[in-house]
């Protein structure tokens, strides 16, 4: 990694948050709390897809928020034959957001990652999460100390990849393109969005799916190490 590095940009879920295992341990809970007969072994596999297919369409302003919310769910309730009226979905939907940001399980070495790399550079988030979820995950997960900025699609008004978002989050930690890096695992939104603007990236590919990745990969945090 180029030497002149100051800044190092992080995406928040699915990168430093599980977002994974916390979203299951949430649809746990607000499956019991409404009496919901769901096997959670059946539905996760079908709405983690139907999910990344609608976050897609939200970072392409292509579906609302409430469309969102909504729309994961009662995709996935369908896919797997299970009929849960409207205004359970929407009660649900609202649920699922009060208590995804009671659950605070962190990728492996996060804090050991973040202990290192503050040492040296001045680190920062941008997120294209819900603004209200996100603030309470770094509060919760205990991680909010460890950053100098921390950027937001909705207070942009756009999300990543878009260019602005990064412009944005640039002038608010007040540095340059060629001294800052971006580390998420999505590579479109988080990468690829970096790049097209003159920061370096490293894709976390936390699932190990993307081994002919034309940028510098990792597949746990602790790599870091060996990049920064």
């Amino acid at each position: 990694m180029n030497r002149q590095i100051k800044h190092v940009f992080f995406d928040l879920d699915h990168t430093l948050w599980d977002f994974d295992k916390n979203s299951e341990l949430t649809f746990e809970k607000i499956f019991k709390d409404n009496q919901i007969e769901v096997n959670i072994d059946d539905f996760i596999p079908v709405y983690e897809p139907i999910n990344f297919k609608y976050w897609k369409l939200y970072r392409e302003e292509k579906v609302t928020k409430s469309a969102l919310r909504y729309g994961r769910l009662k995709e996935a309730f369908d896919g797997i034959g299970v009929k849960v009226e409207d205004d359970m979905i929407h009660h649900l939907s609202e649920a699922y957001i009060e208590n995804l940001t009671t659950f605070n399980h962190l990728f492996e070495h996060t804090f050991e990652i973040l202990d290192y790399l503050k040492e040296k550079y001045l680190l920062h988030i941008i997120t294209n999460g819900f603004e209200e979820a996100q603030e309470k995950k770094l509060i919760t997960s205990n991680i909010k100390h460890y950053f100098t900025t921390v950027t937001n699609s909705e207070m942009v008004g756009v999300k990543k990849p878009n260019p602005k978002i990064f412009n944005f989050a640039l002038h608010k930690a007040k540095a340059q393109p060629q001294e800052s890096v971006m580390i998420g695992d999505n590579i479109e939104a988080d990468v690829e969005g970096a790049a097209q603007i003159g920061m370096h990236a490293i894709h976390f590919d936390y699932k190990n799916e993307f081994t002919s990745s034309n940028y510098n990969r990792i597949t746990h945090l602790k790599a870091l190490i060996n990049h920064l």
